[in-house]
Order: structure tokens, then sequence, then C-alpha cells
């Protein structure tokens, strides 16, 4: 079992950036790749962006690309994500997930954390 919590959600202004992270514990995630999505109310869950077990492989949704950057830790057992240039439909809450095999941005995770909530001022 792999559990994940996420932490630095908060509030920013628009054009202002964050800093989140998911720290892992149960296991070493240098298996796993990992991945961000998000949530705003009302809608589906979307993925934001994923990176390989080795971070040599990252990817991004056509909405953040750009402006957000995945990146790993394996040491650490962190995952991050910075999101720099936050616009107004970028709130929501944000969670890192974990799965083994290839990073992308369509497949079934296998564990997920709890959230982190993020929300942009005008």
């Amino acid at each position: 079992q792999v559990q994940l919590v996420e932490s630095g959600g908060g509030l920013v202004q628009a054009g202002g950036s964050l800093s989140l992270s998911c720290a892992a514990s149960g296991r070493t995630i240098s298996a796993y790749a990992m991945g961000w999505f998000r949530q705003a109310p009302g809608k589906e869950r979307e993925s934001v962006a994923a990176i390989s077990w080795g971070g040599g492989t990252t990817l991004y949704a056509d909405s953040v690309k750009g402006r957000f950057a995945i990146s790993r830790d394996n040491a650490k057992n962190t995952v991050y994500l910075q999101m720099n240039s936050l616009k107004l439909d970028d709130p929501a809450v944000y969670y890192c997930a974990a799965a083994r095999g290839t990073a992308s941005l369509t497949r079934p995770m296998d564990y997920w954390g709890k959230g982190t909530l993020v929300t942009v001022s005008s």
C-alpha cells in the first residue's frame, strides 16, 4: 500500500504561483508513475500532469502546458507540482496519485491522496 498526502494548497491571486507537494509513505514510489489530477466543483476529475518513475518523461494537459511543472525526488519519496501563472479556471481540489507502469494522462491510478484545495482570486 502507498499512502499519499498532498500539501501546499491555498489562496493565490491570478497570475501568481503555488507549489504543491505529495509525500508518499508505506512504499517507495521509485517504481511508480505519478500524476496530479484536479476536480473543480461540478466538474469531472481531470488529469493535469504525469511523470515517469525515473522522472525522464513528463506529460501535461493542454490547459496547463507551459505553466505547470511536475517533478519528483525519489530519495524523499515526494512528488511536486509547481504551478505558475495561475488562472481563474485553475481552482480545484488537486490530487496526487500513483500507478505501476508507464506515465500517462489517461491510465487508471492505483493509489490516491485526499487532495489539497487551490483557490485563485482575481
